[in-house]
């Protein structure tokens, strides 16, 4: 799977969300901006991801996943 694919599953299915995405092959790093996931706890951030990632997760095109998660304003300040 290309890191391009993977950022359009996450993006069709979040709309609201802008995905950044580093890997290639099987390993991915994600930064998901997203102010609609910023109220909920980290566990529930990285389920709603793992959901649009799980038939890929199982079937191997998908080994490791990493996930960083930033609120519109905080991924605009980054250093």
């Amino acid at each position: 799977m290309q890191s391009q694919e993977v950022k359009q599953l996450i993006e069709a299915n979040l709309p609201e969300a802008q995905v950044e995405v580093d890997g290639e092959g099987c390993n991915f790093q994600l930064m998901v901006i997203s102010d609609s996931l910023a109220g909920l706890s980290p566990v529930k951030r990285q389920q709603q991801i793992y959901a649009l990632l799980n038939e890929h997760i199982a079937n191997g095109s998908i080994h490791a996943v990493t996930m960083k998660f930033f609120t519109r304003e905080a991924w605009a300040s980054r250093p």
